[in-house]
């Protein structure tokens, strides 16, 4: 009788401890049911990236000396410089620049190191294509600006969707005093300035 007990206590136990697991699980369920959706919808929708986002590299060829001090910084010696000694001015003559962005792993030490500054990072992050070689961009695909996001008039930038009060999708109408879920980056500097002040 007192081993039927205990099996029937051993049980209720566990009974009551897998409850408890499932009620917890539950919980963080309900509470992610209560936040907003945060999926942006691509292609239509883009989140704009941080200031210092590393995406494709720019590359001005005016600027560059052929120095290859990105050749010899860079991790796996990706960029290829090309280049002719020109006699008549004692100087290189760069004729051909690449960097292939299917092996690039965007760590930004070219940009850093550049003696001329003639590279830099953008926010274009959109490399993706059919055929691998494509990714091998020359001089003059480096030397295209992206665009940006938010001046793409076919895209809703998410900046203003973070920020709008909450339950709001749509933020034409809203006035100007209405309450935000958020603070704007602009917000958060002034505070910050406030308490170096203060």
């Amino acid at each position: 009788m007192l081993k039927f007990l205990k099996q029937v206590v051993d049980y209720t136990k566990e009974t009551w401890e897998a409850t408890r697991y499932i009620g917890q699980g539950l919980a963080v369920t309900f509470d992610h049911m209560q936040r907003r959706p945060v999926t942006v919808q691509y292609p239509y929708e883009k989140l704009i990236p941080s200031e210092r986002f590393r995406g494709r590299i720019h590359f001005e060829f005016d600027k560059c000396i052929a120095c290859e001090v990105c050749v010899r910084v860079c991790p796996i010696n990706l960029p290829v410089v090309d280049w002719e000694f020109n006699k008549a001015s004692k100087k290189k003559k760069l004729n051909h620049y690449s960097i292939d962005f299917g092996v690039c792993i965007f760590c930004g030490n070219c940009v850093e190191y550049c003696p001329t500054n003639c590279l830099s990072m953008t926010e274009d992050y959109e490399l993706s294509t059919y055929d691998r070689h494509e990714l091998n961009y020359d001089n003059v695909a480096l030397g295209r600006l992206p665009y940006k996001v938010t001046n793409d008039p076919m895209v809703t930038p998410l900046r203003e969707l973070v920020y709008l009060p909450e339950g709001v999708m749509e933020p034409h109408g809203l006035p100007e005093n209405a309450p935000r879920a958020g603070a704007f980056p602009e917000d958060f500097a002034e505070e910050e300035k406030e308490d170096v002040k203060g």
